[in-house]
């Protein structure tokens, strides 16, 4: 057992350990000093643990490092092995081990009570009953959130009758339980069972009938959850560090949930119970060329003439979307932008605050092939330079190019505000088909006048545009 250092310096230890974590966040907020903010929030988690384990009674230290072991061995080889594509659903079981271990902790805690035959007092049944429903939630709510985005659950959001009332009457039960829990105060395993049971089960009729459109916020809000989960430990273990960081979380998540849903001009209301994306509206399902069965016309493009399009304009705004990450074209975009560069073409990256399938997805994606940050430009600061602009490429993006959100009061998207790709002089659209995004519907700017279809892998369709600009 090692010595118990002062209680004076565990706490100065915790006090270190909070401020490097706030630190660490605040320099996430730029590329620049990503890194050394990840490197500080490490060590701060390095230091919290020290300090945890020197503090308390540890029943096997060689438990506690083979676990360390075995998750630092998963989570490397998780984080080095993942695709860019595969980034929101990392985040997604990442974030859901968090709210399970805080569901676990909280429910050890709980049952230390109950082997010790003692009543728990309120407060603390309070704090420890919120800890296991919140990371119970995150915990199965963010399972499924994978599943979607993985397609190992269908990305439309499952609906059925009754379903919100149902659900109402089940979180009431699960309060209901909870409350008669803290009133008697007596430790009840099998009750709290039942608590912890229903508390998974509505983690997953939560998000269930959420849209894979919607996943972003999902996974932000579920990440504050998380956070929250691990405060109310915090709380229940006496451990102040799990409060700071917990609350962190939380609020940042919370924050983060709040500008998404503002970037779709959509209240959180609606993303968690408007079943967005549930019945998908008419119009093509992936087939290369639906002119006949519409009634209108797309225009096919070749690549030498995009190539001499984009060699000979002043300004080239780059719109990506999930389509750039699928086809893992983001090195292949940063060549084709520095060769136009070299030109004199002026180049920008016209970033969706929800492009992506988890916040900052594009960003993260443009970072990894060394984009200059300075180049990307979220939607208020580059939509007033579209009507400026010689030609804007389009790669992989869908909805957020859709101008049914500002023309179509009928389109589940109208009033998100989007990047306006339609006002440039030209519009160059690189998909592999006409097949529509997340939310299921036709993009009325594939059929603009001023739009070309290039249709085709992403990666290889950029790299012939690279070549051909250079014999341009």
């Amino acid at each position: 057992m090692l010595p118990h250092p002062p209680a004076s310096a565990i706490r100065v230890a915790y006090l270190i350990a909070s401020v490097l974590f706030i630190l660490g966040i605040k320099m996430l907020s730029s590329p620049r000093s990503a890194r050394r903010g990840n490197t500080l929030a490490a060590a701060g988690m390095l230091l919290a643990l020290i300090a945890t384990l020197l503090d308390r009674e540890i029943v096997s230290y060689g438990t506690i490092l083979a676990g360390v072991v075995v998750g630092g061995v998963i989570g490397t080889i998780a984080a080095r092995r993942v695709a860019m594509t595969a980034m929101p659903q990392m985040v997604a079981l990442f974030n859901g081990s968090g709210g399970g271990a805080a569901a676990i902790v909280s429910s050890l805690e709980y049952l230390r009570f109950a082997r010790a035959d003692l009543p728990v007092p309120p407060v603390m049944s309070v704090t420890i009953l919120v800890g296991a429903l919140i990371g119970a939630i995150s915990f199965t709510g963010s399972i499924v959130a994978f599943g979607k985005l993985q397609g190992l659950v269908t990305e439309r959001a499952v609906t059925y009758p009754l379903q919100k009332p149902l659900n109402l009457a089940l979180f009431v039960a699960i309060v209901g339980i909870g409350a008669w829990l803290v009133w008697t105060g007596q430790p009840n395993p099998t009750v709290y069972a039942w608590f912890a049971g229903l508390s998974l089960l509505f983690g997953v009729l939560f998000v269930i009938p959420i849209g894979g459109g919607d996943m972003p916020v999902v996974i932000s809000l579920l990440n504050s959850f998380t956070g929250l989960a691990t405060a109310a430990t915090g709380f229940s273990l006496h451990n102040h560090v799990l409060i700071i960081s917990g609350t962190l979380v939380g609020a940042s998540g919370t924050l983060l949930t709040y500008l998404m849903c503002k970037a779709m001009n959509r209240p959180i209301t609606n993303v968690l119970f408007g079943a967005f994306g549930a019945v998908k509206a008419g119009g093509p399902k992936g087939a290369a060329r639906p002119d006949v069965a519409e009634g209108k016309q797309v225009r096919d493009v070749s690549v030498e003439d995009v190539a001499t399009m984009l060699a000979y304009a002043r300004r080239v705004i780059i719109i990506p979307g999930y389509g750039l990450a699928v086809a893992q074209a983001q090195h292949g975009v940063r060549e084709l932008a520095e060769l136009l560069k070299s030109r004199g073409v002026e180049v920008k990256y016209a970033i969706h605050p929800v492009a992506g399938r988890m916040p900052g997805h594009m960003n993260v994606l443009l970072a990894e092939a060394n984009v200059p940050y300075e180049e990307l430009y979220d939607l208020d600061a580059i939509n007033p330079e579209f009507d400026e602009t010689d030609v804007a490429l389009v790669i992989g993006a869908n909805d957020v190019v859709n101008p049914a959100a500002r023309s179509d009061p009928g389109s589940p998207i109208y009033g998100m505000p989007i990047l306006d790709a339609d006002k440039a002089q030209h519009i160059v659209i690189m998909k592999r088909s006409m097949k529509p995004g997340f939310a299921g519907i036709e993009n009325e700017l594939f059929y603009d006048p001023k739009a070309m279809m290039l249709f085709g892998d992403a990666k290889d369709s950029i790299s012939k545009l690279t070549a051909a600009v250079k014999s341009v």
